[in-house]
């Protein structure tokens, strides 16, 4: 996989399983990108990848990479807030990011 097809793509680090996953994922990735970024948007105050995935019935595995493309697309970022997950860490709270500004310059 090319990398100027991540984040609009899944990515992988390495051939092999990696790949595989991210080969298997990528006809349900973009529903499911598009269906994570709504439940953040839907909590003002933002929710970490282990609540997004509750909230959606998903598992964890498949919501944290598309997490990481919302993040990578600047369609998120993190809040300076944190929660403990499942596992018992500090989790980052995501929130939409603000739209960018036009600056008033030529489009």
């Amino acid at each position: 996989m090319q990398a100027s097809e991540y984040p609009e793509s899944p990515g992988f680090k390495a051939a092999g399983t990696s790949q595989e996953a991210a080969q298997a994922i990528a006809g349900h990735a973009r529903n499911l990108r598009a269906r994570v970024l709504g439940a953040i948007a839907s909590e003002p105050a933002g929710l970490s990848a282990d609540a997004v995935a509750d909230r959606l019935g998903a598992s964890i595995l498949s919501v944290r990479p598309r997490v990481s493309e919302l993040h990578r697309s600047g369609e998120i970022r993190r809040s300076e807030e944190r929660v403990r997950n499942s596992s018992g860490m500090n989790a980052a709270v995501w929130v939409v990011s603000p739209p960018l500004q036009n600056d008033g310059g030529a489009q």
